[in-house]
């Protein structure tokens, strides 16, 4: 990867780790969430005028990209249900890169040399510590259905890179391919926490709204530089160099959750660096 999409990916990580923060900070999740998917879907609508329209092709990617990522909103709600955000984010986001590399070199023949490979590898070993050391601190170990949630959650977040990767390629247009995909996407949250609350969603809103349009926002910045990554690098590593996320995750939980950060993490810091140090010398 060039240095310019480097820092593109690790721009999107840290404000990726951002809105996820903002949402596990406000309780109901329900509510988080509407705010940031129904935020998306504005902010999607707002740059649709201003964008190039997506070619045809990519719009079954679009639409199977939405669904996806629909599952992966009900996933990550679950799992900050369940768990601490130091525990859960790692996990979550852990399990990805890996799922990633197998899929595109399968399906879109993307097969790392040796460099990226280990680069990849290395990354993903800093990011298994982390989730590991999450699971292992002083609080509270995340339970089974909290593990489960979290894995899954993971194997979305793998699928909807994938499908995207391909679909904006297909696209013709990072930014149009970003818009469409926030109104799509941005729609179910909202009206299904409208049929559950009714009217008394209005009210309940309104406290967390600064928050949420805020997550919404730095949301669709980091997805947008994500995908436009994978228009300039391959799939792989850009999924472990967007996983450096997790890093700055576990930084946020220890300042504003008062949750354990502490030596190992500090390690599994260092051999995400050398992982991306790699993948940006590789080819």
């Amino acid at each position: 990867m060039t240095p310019l999409v480097t820092f593109a990916v690790l721009v999107a990580a840290v404000t990726h780790a951002g809105w996820n923060a903002l949402a596990h900070h406000i309780k109901d999740q329900l509510l988080s969430f509407t705010l940031i998917a129904g935020g998306g879907a504005l902010i999607g609508l707002a740059l649709a005028p201003f964008a190039p329209f997506p070619a045809a092709g990519a719009w079954p990617y679009l639409i199977v990209s939405a669904l996806l990522h629909v599952g992966y909103y009900v996933l990550l709600m679950r799992s900050f249900t369940l768990g601490d955000f130091g525990q859960m984010y790692p996990i979550a986001r852990g399990t990805a890169p890996l799922i990633v590399t197998l899929l595109a070199a399968v399906f879109l023949d993307e097969v790392p040399d040796g460099r990226q490979l280990l680069g990849v590898a290395v990354a993903c070993a800093g990011l298994t510590g982390l989730a590991l050391w999450g699971i292992r601190g002083k609080g509270a170990r995340p339970h089974g259905p909290a593990l489960l949630a979290a894995g899954a959650t993971g194997v979305a977040i793998a699928l909807y890179t994938v499908v995207d990767g391909t679909g904006v390629r297909a696209s013709g247009t990072p930014l149009g391919y970003i818009a469409w995909l926030m109104v799509l996407e941005g729609l179910a949250i909202p009206a299904y926490a409208l049929w559950r609350r009714r009217a008394a969603l209005l009210p309940q809103l309104r406290p967390y709204a600064a928050r949420g349009l805020l997550g919404a926002a730095l949301s669709v910045a980091a997805y947008g530089l994500v995908l436009w990554a994978q228009t300039q690098a391959p799939l792989a590593p850009v999924a472990a160099l967007r996983e450096s996320s997790i890093i700055v995750g576990a930084a946020i939980g220890a300042l504003l959750f008062k949750e354990r950060f502490g030596a190992p993490r500090i390690a599994a810091a260092a051999v995400m660096a050398v992982g991306i140090g790699l993948m940006l010398h590789a080819g």
